[in-house]
């Protein structure tokens, strides 16, 4: 019975989970260079992407990678940025996940149909919708839920 559940655990692992390692610092200080995550890949299968989630997805721009940001712009939202601070549809978004703030603004975007407005934590050091626009729900490949390596750094997202 250990062996199959075993056996179980290990295709689920291979078919449903990846976990890269994290490149750069536009989701600092809450994951950092270095750090791996484990990618839910099934997560959007059977469930919704929500404002709040840290997405995986495959990225061309500048190089084809795999991004890692923060969902704020649902399908048919309104998306403003005025000197830092995020509006959706008029209302201010609380981020109290922000530690590094610019004081950038953007003029307003309706999110299409099929995707959605990302931005990384760290606005001061982030390339995201600000500079390519939204991203399409089949570029995603799944949401970031916990980080498993430095040890120090366990937990979830």
């Amino acid at each position: 019975m250990a062996a199959q559940t075993l056996l179980l655990a290990l295709i689920g692992v291979a078919f449903f989970v990846r976990t890269p390692q994290v490149s750069g610092f536009s989701m600092a200080p809450h994951i950092d260079s270095g750090e791996v995550v484990v990618i839910n890949t099934a997560a959007y299968r059977i469930g919704s992407v929500r404002r709040g989630d840290i997405i995986a997805f495959d990225h061309d721009r500048p190089a084809p990678s795999v991004y890692l940001k923060r969902v704020v712009g649902l399908p048919g939202e309104r998306v403003e940025i005025r000197h830092g601070t995020v509006f959706v549809d008029g209302t201010q978004l609380p981020e109290t996940y922000v530690r590094y703030h610019d004081d950038r603004s953007t003029a307003a975007v309706t999110v299409a149909p099929g995707s959605y407005y990302v931005l990384g934590d760290n606005r001061a050091n982030s390339d995201d919708s600000r500079d390519w626009g939204l991203v399409p729900s089949a570029e995603i490949i799944g949401r970031a839920v916990i980080a498993i390596w430095p040890p120090t750094h366990v937990g979830a997202l």
